[in-house]
């Protein structure tokens, strides 16, 4: 009997070489930024003591920066078409996770360390010999606002692309 040829194999992918273009684009570099921030923010709290609230803030916190750190790496080698169903909706995952995740995860995390900074503002005072974590609350509640501030503008900035019908992020 004849024999079948086998059937083709899935087509050869190409080297992995960095997407420069996105790197050089307001969203890599805002992504940059929210990196290396969002880095400060829960090294900060999980370097110090934290009891409580503080908890859901460091969770908040690495589970967003872990996020970012996936779309960034995605983005930054031109893979995001490997990503089942999110792949071909890439600039409108990235304005999700911005916005939603981003903006409101670390608002809320400011939020919560902003009011342990408040309550221990007395311990700032000159002569107070005891640990006080003050200055690593009010730190880690910089960070995060300024954190909040870069996702909303990288949300902007795909929400701006997204209405002038763009479907890519650059």
């Amino acid at each position: 009997p004849p024999t079948v040829p086998p059937p083709p194999g899935p087509p050869a992918r190409g080297s992995l070489s960095l997407h420069r273009a996105y790197l050089r684009s307001p969203l890599g570099l805002l992504r940059l930024g929210q990196l290396a921030l969002g880095a400060a923010f829960w090294v900060t709290v999980a370097a110090h003591k934290y009891e409580g609230a503080a908890h859901f803030a460091l969770f908040a916190a690495v589970l967003i920066w872990l996020l970012t750190l996936a779309l960034f790496g995605l983005s930054l080698l031109g893979r995001w078409e490997l990503v089942p169903w999110l792949g071909s909706r890439w600039l409108l995952t990235n304005l999700v996770h911005d916005l939603a995740l981003g903006v409101g995860l670390y608002a809320a995390a400011t939020g919560i360390m902003g009011h342990k900074a408040k309550q221990r503002s007395f311990c700032n005072l000159p002569g107070y010999s005891q640990h006080c974590l003050y200055s690593a609350y009010l730190s880690a509640s910089i960070c995060g606002g300024i954190t909040a501030c870069l996702y909303l503008f990288s949300g902007l900035y795909c929400l701006s692309r997204r209405c002038q019908d763009q479907r890519d992020i650059i």
